[in-house]
């Protein structure tokens, strides 16, 4: 059996195990603040916060910001084909289209749902920040946590694609910090 079709049974099974949960989550659409804030969050996540600072780490920090932003950029870019990869290739229907009672909060970036690109990158870019600058993580985290949040508020993520994409995205910028962050700080600090 091709493992899409394993991938298939599977979320057709956590769907119904999720879909009660997803719409007492998703009746916040229904406070105009609440959506409001949601629909700004996930906005933000689409790219636009995490592209500041990045950008901003050179002129932050002018000896080894450089080599953060330009890892934060690589990271961000795996990041990017890992999550179209897999949901290319498992192929889950988001949660307001499988379930019609659950509203659509924003119009989705494509069209599948597993794993959670926003709260892959968000989380992703957290853990980064918690190695390279503690201080300033703590700043980002409540960002980071209801750009995860809006995810399912909104209607586009079940909570397992939430939770996976904090997985993978944790794992991928812990990885590219342990290996590769001191490479990057020497390379634009002089030192060797």
């Amino acid at each position: 059996m091709p493992l899409t079709s394993k991938a298939s049974r599977f979320f057709e099974l956590a769907d119904q195990r999720e879909v009660a949960f997803c719409q007492s989550i998703n009746r916040v659409v229904h406070f105009p603040a609440a959506l409001g804030y949601f629909r700004l969050v996930s906005r933000l996540g689409d790219g636009w916060f995490w592209y500041t600072l990045i950008l901003s780490f050179p002129f932050i920090h002018p000896e080894s910001g450089l080599g953060l932003a330009l890892l934060m950029a690589l990271t961000g870019l795996s990041c990017t084909i890992s999550y179209k990869l897999l949901k290319r290739w498992l192929i889950r229907e988001r949660p307001f289209i499988s379930f019609p009672a659950i509203n659509c909060g924003t119009p989705p970036l494509d069209r599948y749902s597993f794993p959670s690109g926003h709260t892959l990158h968000a989380a992703c870019f957290q853990v980064m920040l918690t190695v390279a600058e503690p201080a300033l993580a703590l700043l980002v985290l409540p960002f980071t946590v209801s750009v995860a949040a809006s995810r399912v508020v909104l209607g586009l993520h079940y909570p397992s694609d939430v939770a996976a994409g904090a997985l993978i995205g944790g794992l991928m910028g812990y990885a590219a910090m342990i290996w590769l962050y001191p490479d990057f700080a020497r390379l634009f600090t002089g030192s060797a």
